[in-house]
């Protein structure tokens, strides 16, 4: 369209002499906050939802944490096994290619091609769907095995194992469900996804909760039921983003006339989600390592802990919301070639997130009986749980600062750094966890071991960001 506009005019001014046209500007181009409105209050507005929903989200880790404690403290312990293929799942779909997936597509409208976007769509889903299948045929083959070399043992093990033959049989679900949810995101859609996340959170509670302990005239399935409302609920919410995708009702319409399959949209997509997918795994592999260690100590050591792994899921979420709300912001602004602006967004959502997390992490740790007495009575199991909170729960706001960092990074395209960055909090465990093993330390160490890691982790997700050069 024409920068200016012509009014229509007679042809002349009575007398014969033609008339100079009038010249009009036209309406001025419609403004992206996302790109030139002030940070922090659009950081904030976008946050908003996904706050809600992930708060929404972690009344579900109370409620499955709580229902589960019914069970027993034998089913508590098999949740502290089966969490991190859960959180495996949830934040490489979600967190990791679902960033990946809102990098590219916010790149792309920044750099005004929607068509590109559309594009990289329908590659998106594609990316979801095969992934889904990935995880399905590899945790049903080989979880057991990895649920064993966890340190699961006679029916904690048969509980862990009859939970994730459930869920994982529908991991397409949770994966195309993160998928839709990144497009959405990536266009600065944070109000549909969010709403999506707060659905999924009640039907769960209420299937999970009915299928899992039963109710009236639905017998008790255990943890088996537990798994199956989580996937249910899931799909009612992957169904309804679906249906407003694939509708035309989205920015972006993932049904492209004349659609290819592209490598260069793959590899867009791919060279963030992929590299950004070793964080959660590592992440996973540093809880499974840690809960491998403390396993020796004892089935209410184990349950305790998963306790307090429960509370720094449910806080870190916070920067989850806040990190996701950067991502568009952050890569809107390095399409339109504006980095400036792209670093003040990325340390303005750290700030935001260390902050929120650890004002809430300090109160629990002085108070830790608040979040205790949520789920378990048992003397040794609020113990164990007490002492781990006290020791780690302040250094949680360092896993929330470099959560929100690495989503900035997703959005600028460069998230290999904060993933070295959780590579060096592995080795830290790791390394740590066997010197402490060889001397035979208590558990107080390993706890004390553990918010080190925290503090190396946010320290290093800082550099990554310092010393990396965005926007080429």
């Amino acid at each position: 369209m024409s920068d200016l506009a012509v009014a229509e005019l007679p042809p002349s001014d009575g007398e014969g002499k033609p008339l100079e046209p009038i010249v009009a500007p036209a309406a001025p181009a419609a403004r992206n906050p996302l790109l030139e409105g002030p940070i922090l209050p659009t950081l904030l507005r976008l946050s908003a939802p996904n706050v809600v929903a992930l708060t929404a989200g972690t009344c579900v880790v109370i409620a499955e944490t709580s229902y589960i404690g019914r069970l027993g403290v034998e089913a508590l312990a098999a949740m502290a096994l089966v969490f991190p293929f859960i959180m495996l799942t949830m934040t490489m779909s979600g967190g990791a290619m679902g960033g990946g997936v809102a990098s590219a597509i916010a790149r792309a409208l920044g750099a005004n091609n929607v068509h590109r976007a559309s594009t990289l769509a329908a590659h998106a889903l594609i990316i979801g769907f095969s992934l889904g299948l990935v995880f399905m045929v590899g945790v049903l083959i080989f979880g057991p095995t990895l649920l064993a070399t966890m340190g699961g043992r006679g029916n904690v093990l048969v509980q862990a194992v009859a939970y994730i033959n459930v869920f994982f049989l529908g991991a397409t679900i949770p994966w195309l469900m993160n998928t839709m949810a990144g497009v959405l995101r990536g266009t600065g859609n944070m109000k549909l996804p969010s709403a999506m996340v707060l659905c999924s959170a009640v039907s769960q509670i209420i299937l999970g909760g009915t299928l899992g302990l039963g109710l009236g005239p639905v017998p008790q399935f255990g943890m088996p039921g537990v798994a199956a409302g989580a996937l249910l609920a899931m799909s009612i919410s992957a169904a309804i983003m679906g249906w407003y995708i694939l509708s035309g009702r989205a920015r972006v319409n993932p049904l492209v006339r004349g659609f290819r399959i592209q490598r260069a949209m793959f590899f867009d997509i791919l060279r963030v989600g992929a590299i950004a997918c070793f964080s959660p795994l590592q992440g996973v592999l540093t809880i499974s390592i840690f809960t491998h260690m403390l396993a020796h100590f004892g089935t209410e050591v184990l349950a305790g802990y998963g306790i307090g792994a429960r509370l720094e899921f449910m806080l870190t979420s916070i920067a989850f919301a806040v990190g996701m709300a950067s991502v568009p912001m952050v890569g809107m602004a390095i399409g339109a070639r504006d980095v400036v602006r792209a670093r003040r967004i990325a340390w303005t959502a750290g700030l935001v997130s260390f902050v929120s997390v650890g004002s809430v992490a300090t109160v629990i740790a002085i108070f830790p009986d608040i979040w205790i007495n949520l789920f378990t009575d048992d003397p040794g199991v609020r113990a164990a749980s007490r002492q781990y909170l006290t020791t780690a729960a302040p250094f949680y706001a360092f896993i929330g600062l470099s959560i929100s960092l690495y989503f900035s990074s997703q959005g600028a395209a460069k998230v290999l750094p904060p993933v070295l960055a959780q590579t060096a909090r592995l080795v830290f465990i790791a390394i740590g966890g066997w010197i402490l093993m060889s001397y035979g330390m208590g558990v107080q160490s390993f706890f004390t071991l553990a918010a080190a890691s925290m503090l190396l982790l946010g320290l290093a997700g800082v550099a990554s960001v310092k010393f990396t050069k965005w926007g080429v």
